[in-house]
């Protein structure tokens, strides 16, 4: 007995297949967006931000921190879902020109004053903190007037390396980087050592030191610089910390939670779409 498909069997056949087909793309365009292709039906959705090179002018050169991130999102039935973000820069262009950066902020030839300049340094990782190592050489100069003429005389001066450990931590608006900073060896050339422990001179550099790292981590991490426009002004972060990404080369990952809405998750997709296709 010869058995024969009925017209209604093969159309079925025929919708199965254009319907599966049709997922497929589906789910491929979503994918191309950043977004898991079930968000529709699934509590679940997860973002990869494509890294962002932020551009940073030291000296006339120029310093990138390249910046990636992912946002899982999971939906709530009252529509304000919970969005869990994890930033993370690269910070070895920033390691690279270290002297270069802090040598923009610190040195200084006062001449009847300070006289600063920096020597080398080097920051390393020290999970989850980092490890800055800054060598500088210090003069300090003093003016009189002799014989009616000013006459400028060296005090003191001399070499020193200052270590000093950076642990990450969040300012109170939970969208920027603060540095906590503890203090490590000194070695200076003489009475300079007594200055740099106990003197004013000594907190003075390590608070410039400080600075001008937080500074360059701060733009390089900003949610505005490194974040689709939808989730801009509502991303927070809760949590920092360094990272040794192998080989010496330092990272910082941000890590926090916030809310969005439907509508954000969908004008959130579309913008990772955006910045996929551009690359």
């Amino acid at each position: 007995m010869i058995l024969c498909r009925s017209t209604n069997d093969t159309a079925t056949v025929a919708r199965h297949q254009f319907l599966t087909r049709s997922r497929a793309a589906m789910a491929f365009l979503l994918l191309l967006a950043g977004i898991a292709p079930s968000w529709a039906s699934d509590p679940t959705a997860t973002f990869q931000i494509p890294p962002v090179k932020v551009p940073l002018n030291v000296k006339d050169q120029q310093v990138t921190i390249a910046a990636s991130g992912v946002i899982a999102v999971t939906r709530d039935e009252r529509g304000l879902n919970t969005a869990k973000l994890q930033l993370l820069a690269d910070l070895s262009d920033v390691q690279q020109n270290l002297t270069r950066v802090l040598s923009s902020a610190l040195d200084k030839i006062d001449g009847c004053g300070d006289h600063i300049r920096i020597q080398s340094a080097s920051l390393l990782p020290l999970d989850p903190a980092t490890q800055a190592v800054v060598a500088l050489h210090y003069e300090r100069w003093a003016c009189a007037k002799v014989f009616g003429k000013i006459q400028a005389k060296r005090l003191t001066g001399g070499n020193a390396l200052v270590e000093m450990k950076l642990t990450p931590a969040v300012e109170a608006n939970n969208t920027e980087l603060r540095l906590v900073p503890d203090i490590g060896r000194i070695e200076a050339d003489g009475s300079l050592g007594e200055l740099l422990h106990s003197g004013p001179l000594g907190e003075m550099l390590r608070d410039k030191i400080r600075e001008a790292i937080l500074s360059t981590l701060q733009k390089g991490t900003d949610l505005s610089a490194t974040l689709p426009p939808a989730v801009q002004g509502y991303a927070r972060i809760q949590n920092a910390q360094f990272q040794d990404a192998g080989s010496g080369r330092l990272t910082v990952q941000l890590e926090g939670e916030f809310r969005v809405t439907d509508e954000q998750v969908e004008v959130l997709s579309d913008q990772v779409k955006q910045r996929i296709a551009s690359r």
